[in-house]
């Protein structure tokens, strides 16, 4: 959870990130500033830290779901959720290729340290005018993620710096920072008795099924045989053909004892009544 001073507070430890990591071949000589680039460029080594501009996240800006209940009750707490963008220069002696030096560290600072430890965090709020922030609390800590900026765009951001001489530079993504609300939520009521329900599954019926087979599959279910067999319009099936030639049988077996028979005269005669 931040409060409204954690961009001012990102500022200052990413400076200080980058003063701190820029190795031993410059030493203490180096000024790291979080300011807009200067109108007139030092002749000391400097690197300044500039925050051009704030934007919403893209991925969180729908998460930050209602917060409060029908009655008018605060449920959450509401989180601005955004990105920070810097553009970073570098100052020097030209003949010495200072500037490209330095971003060179930069860079290198950056990609082996692309998250924003809480150490540099801590120390960074130490500033009397970053007094009760809170962003070494946040659970989501800050990455650093380079940028692309093409020639037109990088005009147009130094066209606004005005009077202001373009110098090599560096852009840089920080994510994800929140800014939250300044009221707290009303805390959820206590549980006052857990309870636990087991309920049957039924077993399954196909969608076409009548009202019949799915009766069949709830009696399953409940009587605890169903498990594991199929519907109950399904399981009914074998057993129709078998009542069917039952029902056969017998109907034979009386046509053969009501047919006809010769007179007991005649042998041949119901000799061949018997083989007909």
């Amino acid at each position: 959870m931040s409060n409204a001073l954690v961009i001012a507070h990102v500022t200052q430890a990413l400076a200080l990130l980058i003063e701190s990591n820029l190795g031993p071949e410059f030493g203490a000589a180096v000024k790291v500033e979080p300011r807009k680039p200067p109108a007139d460029p030092p002749a000391d080594p400097t690197v300044s830290v500039f925050l051009y501009q704030v934007t919403p996240n893209t991925s969180q800006r729908n998460n930050d779901l209602p917060t409060r209940a029908a009655d008018g009750t605060l449920v959450g707490r509401p989180a601005a959720a955004l990105d920070l963008h810097y553009l970073i220069s570098a100052y020097g002696e030209e003949t010495e290729l200072v500037g490209q030096r330095l971003i060179g560290a930069v860079v290198r600072a950056l990609h082996e340290i692309p998250v924003l430890p809480k150490d540099v965090i801590e120390q960074a709020g130490e500033r009397p005018y970053l007094a009760g922030s809170d962003l070494a609390e946040a659970v989501q800590r800050v990455r650093f993620t380079p940028t692309v900026m093409d020639i037109d765009e990088a005009s147009k951001l130094w066209g606004m710096l005005h009077q202001t001489p373009y110098s090599l530079s560096v852009v840089y993504q920080a994510s994800l920072v929140f800014v939250d609300g300044r009221e707290a939520p009303v805390p959820g009521k206590p549980v006052e008795r857990p309870v636990v329900r087991v309920a049957p599954i039924g077993a399954a019926v196909p969608s076409g099924a009548g009202a019949g087979a799915k009766a069949e599959a709830g009696t399953g279910a409940r009587s605890g045989s169903g498990a594991g067999k199929p519907s109950g319009s399904g399981a009914a099936t074998p057993s129709r053909p078998a009542a069917k030639k039952a029902a056969k049988t017998p109907s034979r077996s009386r046509r053969k004892t009501t047919a006809p028979r010769p007179d007991s005269g005649s042998g041949g005669n119901s000799g061949k009544g018997t083989e007909s």
